[in-house]
């Protein structure tokens, strides 16, 4: 289980940062699913899959801080975004321009649409193993996951000033 958790540590990052809005808070989140997990790994049935078993974790464990702390919805600063490798000149500046736009339209997503969108297009996953992962019908995980995309177009539209081309479709 051990190795196990240690190859899931990218992802349950990845994941963590997706719900925190905050690397440091990511992190303790990500701590806290490890030692849950290998505190209660009687918990944990054989033949299942881990990784769902930790993404379920991590979602519990989000949501109880979320309801203890009442979270201030935060924001990329613009220090974190210079911080983001890439060489100097107006295309990078631009880019991370629209980086920051584009983490701060997905931060602004309630976080049912944040969480399907995340584990979509940032995961890779099918839609079906995305509604598994979040232990919703497959309708509803599309549902959520059409109302964010139109809500990040939206945003991103209202934060530059222009028209956002919109993605196309992909199916489960």
């Amino acid at each position: 289980m051990e190795r196990e958790l240690v190859a899931m540590l990218p992802r349950l990052r990845r994941m963590a940062r997706a719900l925190c809005r905050d690397p440091e808070d990511a992190d303790e989140l990500v701590q806290d699913v490890c030692e849950r997990a290998l505190r209660g790994r009687a918990g944990f049935t054989a033949g299942t899959r881990f990784d769902s078993w930790l993404y379920r974790i991590m979602q519990n464990r989000w949501i109880d801080r979320c309801r203890s702390r009442k979270e201030e919805k935060g924001r990329l600063g613009l220090d974190q975004v210079a911080e983001l490798p890439g060489a100097d000149g107006r295309r990078q500046t631009e880019d991370h321009l629209t980086l920051a736009a584009v983490r701060r339209a997905i931060h602004d997503l309630p976080e049912d649409q944040r969480l399907a969108l995340v584990l979509v297009t940032i995961e890779g996953l099918s839609y079906r193993e995305a509604a598994e992962r979040m232990a919703v019908p497959l309708g509803t995980l599309m549902s959520r996951l059409g109302r964010a995309r139109r809500k990040l177009v939206s945003l991103l539209r209202d934060s530059c000033g222009r028209a956002v081309p919109q993605a196309g479709r992909s199916g489960p």
